[in-house]
C-alpha cells in the first residue's frame, strides 16, 4: 500500500479582502472536487479564530460545501476547538454532516492554543478542560437519539447520525490530561506529534477505566508539500507564503506545546532547510511516498499561506498527473 494522498486546506491569506477570500473559498471547494475525482483519500482542515489572515474559522461550513461537491473523499477537521461550540448545536451539526456525507466526516476534538479565541467567544480559558468534558459527554449522549439530562433539563437531539454508534470522533492533544480524557470516554486518541510515551499512558488509562480505544500517531516527520518542476524558483517566488503560515502557527504555541508541523524557522532559507514545509518535484514526491509506505500520508498544501490560486492549481495538477498514477494501492 502507498501513502494516503491528503489535501490540506486552511484558507490563509496574509492580506485578505472579501473578494480575494471569496475566490480562495471557491477555489478550495473546486480543488476538493478535483482531488475527489483523482483519488485523494482526505481533505484536512482545522479551526482558528481571531486571526488577521482568514485562517479557517468555520470548518464545518467548509466541510458541508466539500461534501456537496464530492462523492467519496473524506474530510478531517483536525482539530475542532470543541469547547467554543454550543454542545447541543454541535451534536446536531455533526450528525447532519455525517448524514449528508454518508459517514465521511472525522472530527478531532481539541482545546486550541490561544486564550484570545476563548475571549472572542465568551468562553472561560482556565475552565477549558471542564468545557471540553461537557461538550464531549453531551455529544455522546445526544447521538444515541434518546432523551438525556443536559444542564438540569431533559433534551433529545434528532436526527440520529448515519454512522453508528456515532460519527468518528477522536481526542487530540499532547498532554496526559487529553490522553486520560480519551481513555475515560472510550474514544480514540490523536496526539498532536509522535509521542510514544503518551500513547502508552493512554492504554494504561484505558485499562484503568475498562474502555476500548486506539491511537492514531502522526509519523516521526510530517511534511507539508508543494509540487514544482523548479523548486528553487518556487522558493524564491513563493517562499514568503510558506514562511507566513509557519511563523504564525509557531507564534501560537506555548513552550510546552508539541505539534508535528511546528516550525522554528525565522526566514525562508531556514524554513527550506528545516523540512516541515517542502517544495518538491514529482520525482522527489514519489520517493517520499515510498519512504512513508502504507502507514504514511502525502499532505499536499496547494494554497499554503496565501499561495496564489493559479500556483496552487499548478501544484495540484502536477501531483494528480505525475504522482498519483504511479502510486500503488
Amino acid at each position: 500500500m502507498s501513502a494516503l494522498p491528503v489535501l490540506r486546506i486552511n484558507l490563509v491569506d496574509p492580506a485578505p479582502t472579501p473578494a480575494t477570500l471569496s475566490a480562495r473559498y471557491r477555489a478550495a471547494v473546486e480543488m476538493a472536487a478535483f482531488a475527489d475525482d483523482r483519488g485523494f483519500g482526505m481533505v484536512q482542515t482545522e479551526e482558528h479564530h481571531a486571526t488577521t489572515n482568514g485562517w479557517m474559522p468555520a470548518p464545518l461550513t467548509f466541510a458541508g460545501a466539500v461534501f456537496g461537491a464530492t462523492r467519496r473523499i473524506g474530510v478531517t477537521v483536525s482539530a475542532l476547538i470543541t469547547p467554543l461550540h454550543d454542545p447541543l448545536r454541535l451534536a446536531e451539526d455533526l450528525a447532519s454532516l455525517d448524514l449528508l456525507s454518508g459517514g465521511r466526516l472525522m472530527t478531532v476534538a481539541g482545546l486550541g492554543y490561544r486564550e484570545e479565541e476563548y475571549a472572542a467567544h465568551g468562553k472561560d480559558w482556565p475552565g477549558r478542560g471542564a468545557l471540553q468534558d461537557e461538550v464531549l459527554e453531551t455529544l455522546l449522549s445526544a447521538w444515541t437519539g434518546e432523551p438525556f439530562t443536559y444542564q438540569g433539563r431533559t433534551v433529545q437531539v434528532t436526527p440520529r447520525p448515519y454512522t453508528q454508534p456515532h460519527p468518528p470522533l477522536l481526542i487530540g492533544g499532547s498532554s496526559r490530561a487529553a490522553a486520560r480524557r480519551a481513555a475515560r470516554l472510550g474514544l480514540p486518541f490523536f496526539p498532536s506529534a509522535r509521542l510514544p510515551a503518551l500513547e502508552a499512558y493512554y492504554h494504561e488509562q484505558r485499562a484503568v477505566f475498562g474502555t476500548d480505544g486506539w491511537v492514531m500517531q502522526p509519523p516521526e516527520r510530517t511534511a507539508l508539500l508543494h509540487l514544482s518542476e523548479d523548486p528553487d524558483r518556487t522558493w524564491a517566488e513563493y517562499g514568503g507564503h510558506l514562511l507566513h503560515e509557519a511563523r504564525m502557527y509557531a507564534s501560537w504555541q506555548s513552550a510546552g506545546s508539541r505539534s508535528a508541523v511546528r516550525s522554528a524557522a525565522r526566514d525562508v532559507a531556514a524554513l527550506r532547510e528545516e523540512g516541515v514545509y517542502r517544495v518538491v518535484t514529482p520525482g522527489e514526491c514519489l520517493r517520499l511516498a515510498r519512504q512513508a509506505g502504507g502507514q504514511g500520508a502525502l499532505i499536499l498544501h496547494p494554497l499554503c499561506g496565501g499561495m496564489p490560486v493559479d500556483e496552487g492549481w499548478r501544484s495540484l495538477h502536477l501531483f494528480a498527473e505525475r504522482v498519483l498514477p504511479r502510486l500503488d494501492g
